[in-house]
């Protein structure tokens, strides 16, 4: 029998977190509640979901707060729900980990499709599969390995989410090649995949936070086209 997948459902509007997980349930996923951000970290302990919906608006602890301390500890995708469909909202959800945005109100079909394509997406990462041999790209202090999900930097472990790693090791595997950024969202996305292309924007901004340009190398921008791992000859 084939374990059902769980979805954390985080919304103080019980209402609303009632009819998502009646739709989640009827796709076949396992579904929990929780109305207030402080109840996440415990909820996660024992429920062990494999993605989360995250309501912004919460009491006491809102939602980024929620999403920055989850995203420290753990690596399951984010999906924010929210009636702010200001650009600088969706960014700020992004740049804190979220692997997807919503705006309230919303189709609760594209819903329950938003959270499979973001699970297809993820489920590499989770799960993955036996290799014939390692799949990692060296370069002069840096080390990016796909095999084990695992980036060291300067001759430190580099905390990075799957998506962020994925884009790193892409880049890196084709060394001076200019990608545009809708071929990145293929490439790392999927064709599936629902959002825009400032989702790459967001996460070519977090590897420059954790990555910092070498001498021997570099992620560059290409105005007006997209991004490349710029290596030095």
């Amino acid at each position: 029998m084939v374990n059902k997948q769980k979805v954390l459902i985080v919304d103080d509007d019980n209402n609303i977190a009632e009819l998502i997980s009646l739709y989640l349930t009827k796709e076949c996923f396992e579904t929990m509640i929780v109305n207030d951000g402080e109840s996440v970290m415990g909820a996660i302990k024992t429920f062990d979901p494999n993605l989360i919906l995250l309501d912004l608006m919460l009491p006491g602890m809102d939602g980024y707060q929620v999403c920055r301390e989850v995203r420290a500890r753990y690596a399951m995708p984010i999906i924010m729900l929210s009636a702010k469909g200001e650009v600088f909202d969706k960014v700020l959800g992004l740049e804190l980990g979220a692997d997807d945005y919503m705006e309230k109100p919303f189709d609760t079909k594209e819903l329950v499709a938003r959270v499979k394509a973001v699970l297809r997406r993820y489920k590499p990462a989770a799960e993955p599969q036996p290799q014939s041999r390692d799949e990692s790209v060296e370069y002069p202090d840096l080390v990016i390995n796909r095999t084990n999900y695992a980036v060291t930097y300067m001759g430190k472990n580099v905390d990075m989410p799957p998506k962020e790693l994925e884009l790193l090791y892409f880049l890196a595997s084709s060394p001076n090649h200019v990608f545009t950024r809708e071929q990145l969202l293929d490439q790392i996305w999927g064709y599936e995949y629902m959002g825009d292309t400032r989702t790459v924007d967001v996460h070519i901004k977090r590897l420059r936070e954790k990555i910092k340009d070498h001498d021997a190398w570099k992620i560059s921008t290409i105005w007006g086209i997209g991004y490349k791992f710029e290596v030095k000859k």
